[in-house]
């Protein structure tokens, strides 16, 4: 709702987590997802995603917000997530960057 085809800016998200328990979900590899990630987010990475995604998140209803480093990927992980079932994916716009820039909580490990 009101979401632009280019993502959820970072309040955004934070209200579709806060108010409708959208999960979060990590596309960038392992090492980048150990290195810095949104709190709370799970990993599954873009190249696995069309398998994991499915095990990750089993309720298709919940909204979807896909994160990667820069949003590049998230925007392919929103496209490939539709196809799996999942209609409220949605990519956060600017990545990991915006998330820090808006100064929202990390988690590293």
């Amino acid at each position: 709702q009101g979401a632009s085809a280019s993502g959820l800016s970072p309040a955004e998200a934070v209200q579709l987590i806060n108010r409708q328990k959208a999960v979060v979900i990590d596309v960038c590899e392992p090492a980048e997802y150990a290195a810095g990630h949104v709190s709370g987010a799970r990993s599954v990475p873009l190249g696995d995603l069309e398998q994991k995604l499915p095990g990750a998140v089993k309720n298709k209803a919940l909204p979807l917000i896909l994160v990667c480093a820069s949003g590049m990927r998230s925007r392919r992980a929103m496209a490939q997530a539709k196809k799996l079932g999942f209609e409220q994916a949605h990519s956060l716009k600017g990545g990991l960057a915006a998330w820090k820039e808006a100064n929202l909580p990390i988690e590293k490990g």
